[in-house]
């Protein structure tokens, strides 16, 4: 088979077995190719394997006679076009659950890091004030995480795990949804369902673990800050676009939450003109940055590839993918 990969050359190779690699045939495009150049490279492929982060259109949806499936390489499609491909009978298939303990450890890590103050403490250790910071902790106060009340906005594969490693901190865990979850699961995982508002009013921390759809564009606004606790913190470890990055920025700069940690922001892949720099240096003081990590340790990227290899065997097989996104597609069969 022919298989067009939209992204970094060479993740695909690392995580396979070298001789199922052999089988096929390969083209690399890298993110932001436009689709004129996507087709002409790699219009006759029978799969096409997309970065998480990349986008998929119609136009080469439907100028791709061979095509039978699109896959992610990790969680999130958001850029494929999903109504264009159902339309041909194409799955678009993605990872779910492969990152869900990692995105929860970089969660969590998150939470630590800003109620233990471990940006402003690492600076100021570094200029010798060591025993300044202790000596104000005496009078100030410092919170332990099990101190803190935490809100779970989405309880999908990654919301749960983080549910999972919060009980063993000993944190009161609340969730929002879409669909309120069975009694089973809220008292497996120790949850107390709440509305979006009451949430917000009563999280020391709110983090989010929804995807990207145009309902939640954005969806960390004005509004939404002006309802969170005094003094909280927000995390994302979801996608960037959730957040608007000015709001933020109004909300710290303006005392209404105290910071946050942020593993994503809109705008990616962040270069030195993104919005969130054009922040007062006091907000950034107040936010916890990773670089999008947490969903790629070695041991989630192993199991993400173990689901796209497999689905691609079955194309070669004629049989059906496991891992389908689209469910109209076997709805229409």
């Amino acid at each position: 088979m022919r298989i067009l990969v939209i992204g970094k050359e060479g993740r695909l190779q690392a995580h396979a077995d070298p001789a199922v690699y052999a089988r096929h045939t390969y083209t690399y495009v890298p993110l932001g190719t436009p689709d004129e150049e996507i087709l002409a490279s790699g219009g006759d492929a029978d799969v096409i394997v997309v970065d998480a982060i990349g986008k998929v259109s119609r136009k080469v949806i439907c100028g791709m006679p061979n095509l039978k499936m699109i896959h992610s390489e990790g969680v999130g499609y958001q850029g494929v076009d999903v109504k264009a491909a159902t339309e041909r009978g194409i799955p678009v298939c993605n990872c779910k659950g492969m990152n869900s303990s990692a995105v929860a450890e970089q969660a969590l890590l998150l939470m630590l890091g800003c109620v233990k103050h471990v940006i402003h403490d690492d600076r100021e250790f570094r200029k010798g004030r060591q025993i300044q910071v202790k000596e104000a902790y005496f009078l100030t106060g410092l919170r332990e995480l099990a101190d803190c009340q935490v809100g779970l906005i989405g309880l999908g594969d990654i919301g749960q795990a983080t549910a999972r490693l919060l009980a063993a901190f000993g944190c009161r865990v609340v969730y929002t949804s879409r669909h309120r979850r069975s009694e089973e699961l809220e008292k497996a995982l120790g949850l107390t369902y709440l509305p979006m508002n009451d949430l917000l009013a009563a999280s020391d921390i709110v983090s989010l673990h929804v995807a990207v759809a145009p309902e939640t564009i954005h969806m960390a606004d004005d509004a939404f800050f002006a309802r969170m606790k005094p003094g909280s913190y927000l995390i994302n470890t979801s996608r960037g676009e959730l957040v608007d990055t000015d709001a933020l920025g109004r909300a710290i700069g303006s005392g209404r939450i105290a910071g946050a940690g942020l593993d994503c922001v809109d705008g990616e892949p962040v270069t030195a003109d993104n919005a969130v720099f054009r922040q007062d240096k006091e907000v950034l003081d107040k936010i916890v940055f990773s670089c999008h990590i947490g969903g790629i340790t070695t041991s989630s990227m192993k199991r993400g590839y173990a689901m796209i290899w497999d689905d691609i065997r079955k194309v070669e097989d004629g049989v059906r993918p496991d891992h389908i996104c689209n469910r109209e597609v076997l709805e229409n069969d």
